[in-house]
Order: C-alpha cells, then structure tokens, then sequence
C-alpha cells in the first residue's frame, strides 16, 4: 500500500493544488481538529471533509501562508455512475416498518448536516463530508434491475420503501431520472411503495402516484425539520424551503395521495421547540400521519454535527449536545435497537408525549394507512436467445 492515499475526486485535486500537505500523521484521528477544514463552501452544510474512516492515513490541509485559499474553486457537483448487481436493500431491523427498500442515488446534494447516511460513502473511500454533497453515484439501470427481482418466482410483495439512505428527488433526479423510472416500473407491477423526501420534485411524478394511490398502492412522507427559513438553509442547503414543502404536503393530498409528515430529525434545544408548529401546519396542509426521529449521529456525523453547531450555534454548542447525551446514557449516539430513533431518559420521554398530544389534538394517526400487496402482477420473465439444439 503506497504511504498517502491520494484523494480519487476532481475537487480534492482542484483544492489540494493550491495546499501544503506535507505534514501527513499514520492511524486514525476523527477528532475536530485533526480534519481536513475546506473553504469556500457557499450552498453546502459540512465544513469538514475528513478521510474516510478506512484510509490508513490522515490528512491535515491549512493555508501556507500565501493566502492561496481565497483563490480556490467552489465545490462543484459530480456524478458518477453506479452499477449494482441488485438494487432491492433487505433488512430484518426490529424498529423500523419496512424490510425493504430502494436507494436510486449515493451521497445527496441537498447536504443536510445531520444525515446519518453520511458515513456510507466511507466504503467507496470518500469523505462523509464535503465529498457526500459533491461526489455522487447515480444508479441508471435501477429500474432494469428492479423488473428483473420482481420477476422471480420466489418474490413476494410487501411495500417498497424509497428515499430511507439518501433522497430520491434530490437536485440531481431532474436529469438523471432514476426515480421515476422505477415508479414506472413498480406502477405496471401493482407494487406499493412508500416515499420519503423533502424535495417539492415529488410533484412531478404526481401523475404516477395518483393513480398509484387510486388502488392504494402508494404513500408519501414530507420531511419537515423546522419552519425557521434562516436555520433551514443553514442545515440543509440545497433542500426544499419550509414553505414549499408545506405547499407539496397540499398538492399531493389535492391529486388524492396519502401524505403524512415527518418531524425529522428533532434537535435537542435547537428545532424541539418547533415540534407543534410543524404538525400544526403539516396537518393544516392535508397530512393526515405524522411520526418523528430524533438527531442521531453516527461515527462521522458527529465531528461534522459539532463543527457546524460551533460555527452557526456557539451560544448553544453545550447546551445541544448535553441534552443530546443525556438521550444516549452520555455518548454522542447509541445504535441499540428500539432506542437509535427516540432515545431514553426524562428528555426523550418529554419529547414523546409533547408529540402524542400534539398528534391528538390535531387528529393525526387516528387511521394508520396501510398499502395493499394482493394486486401484484410480476413482470414477464427475460427470455434469453437460446439455438436450437437441432
């Protein structure tokens, strides 16, 4: 193995012409100081780009005194492609409501802070960092490989969930159109999915997930963190404003699609006390479900989680990340089953009975829409050119 990794993306080499990095450290060193801090980042959350996780050395990038950093290109967005052998996701986790899903996209452009998707790109040897809003992988034969899995003859049907990793109507959809495509695909099966995003793009496919919803074949999820447009741009810069996705809860429920809201993630003494306003309006919008998760931050998501606090929140940093801990029994994240999504103790329970209430008083939840998985029709099998043996 050669002694320096040498970073495998267009924007490390355009940002690392112009940076002394002579002083190279072996092992591991995740603290905040020790990562790679990047200027010139105007439209994305993260500051940092650490190493990935796997690299067996670390990079330590600073201004060499010639105050080259201002000259530095802004992050540009590139996509690769991907080409899986399977595209359906299974899992067997107790404390989630599907076990199975699609992730037609790697890395996102919307570049929410807090993401717990973040550390995956660590396995294609990428930071989780800036390289996770700048560096994706599209996945063009989705909808190819889907028809291929729906066609076994052992297949069999429960609701597909879409947009659980990284979001499937991210900036990036309107070219490349990937989710779109396996809805047609999942359309002509009689298959149920289930969407979560917080792009307004779901608007577009409207016309396939009307008649979708039609046969009960078809729900959506708004993603809904705070209704501060100020924070909102700060924590997720390329998503869909407040507002507007407030505006795509009431367009999708007008064309007769099941649309519930997600208060996700709840950030300790930064966005809880939003929680009622959310559904108030999520619901005043047409959501008629509601569900919430709190922050969580696994491996790389909490060095780059603190870095931004500390840059757009100090007066807060102590006090987030105390009320933070004292939901994981002190650490910054608890993957336990059953405890990852809300957390325990005094606090998390508050935060779960401020949302009951709030659910009840506004009438949400009261009917739990479920998908119908008997109108299944499996797509015709491939029929591989076979000569004839005479």
């Amino acid at each position: 193995m050669s002694a320096m990794r040498e970073p495998n993306t267009k924007s490390h080499q355009a940002h690392e012409a112009y940076m002394d990095t002579s002083i190279i450290h072996s092992g591991r060193d995740t603290s905040v100081d020790s990562l790679r801090r990047l200027p010139l980042n105007k439209g994305r959350a993260a500051t940092l780009n650490p190493s990935s996780r796997f690299d067996k050395h670390s990079r330590h990038v600073f201004d060499d005194g010639w105050q080259t950093l201002d000259e530095l290109p802004p992050f540009r967005t590139h996509v690769q492609v991907e080409k899986p052998k399977t595209i359906i996701t299974k899992n067997d986790s107790p404390d989630i409501s599907f076990d199975r899903s699609i992730n037609p996209y790697r890395g996102c452009e919307h570049g929410c802070i807090y993401c717990f998707a973040r550390p995956t790109h660590s396995y294609m040897g990428l930071s989780a960092g800036l390289d996770f809003e700048t560096t994706l992988f599209s996945k063009p034969n989705a909808a190819q490989l889907l028809e291929r899995e729906l066609a076994k003859k052992n297949y069999k049907p429960r609701t597909i969930a879409i947009g659980t990793n990284t979001d499937p109507y991210q900036p990036i959809e309107k070219q490349w159109r990937v989710t779109r495509e396996i809805l047609e695909v999942l359309e002509a099966a009689n298959h149920p999915v289930g969407i979560v995003t917080k792009s307004a793009l779901v608007t577009r496919d409207i016309d396939i997930l009307s008649r979708m919803a039609s046969k009960g074949l078809a729900k959506v999820a708004i993603s809904i963190t705070s209704l501060d447009r100020r924070l909102s741009r700060a924590m997720e810069p390329r998503a869909a404003t407040p507002g507007l996705r407030l505006k795509t809860i009431r367009d999708l429920t007008q064309a007769g699609i099941p649309t519930s809201t997600m208060v996700a993630p709840v950030i300790p003494a930064l966005t809880d006390h939003e929680i009622e306003r959310i559904l108030d309006s999520a619901q005043a919008a047409g959501a008629t479900e509601a569900g919430f998760i709190m922050l969580r931050l696994p491996r790389e998501v909490s060095p780059l989680f603190r870095d931004w606090l500390l840059k757009h929140y100090p007066d807060r940093y102590r006090h987030v990340m105390n009320l933070l801990r004292a939901l994981r029994g002190g650490k910054d994240y608890d993957a336990e089953y059953g405890k990852r999504m809300r957390g325990d103790g005094p606090y998390a329970w508050q935060i779960g009975r401020r949302f009951e209430i709030a659910c009840k008083k506004l009438g949400l939840n009261e009917v739990k829409r479920t998908l119908d998985n008997s109108q299944f029709v499996p797509p015709a099998p491939e029929v591989e050119n076979q000569l004839n043996l005479f």
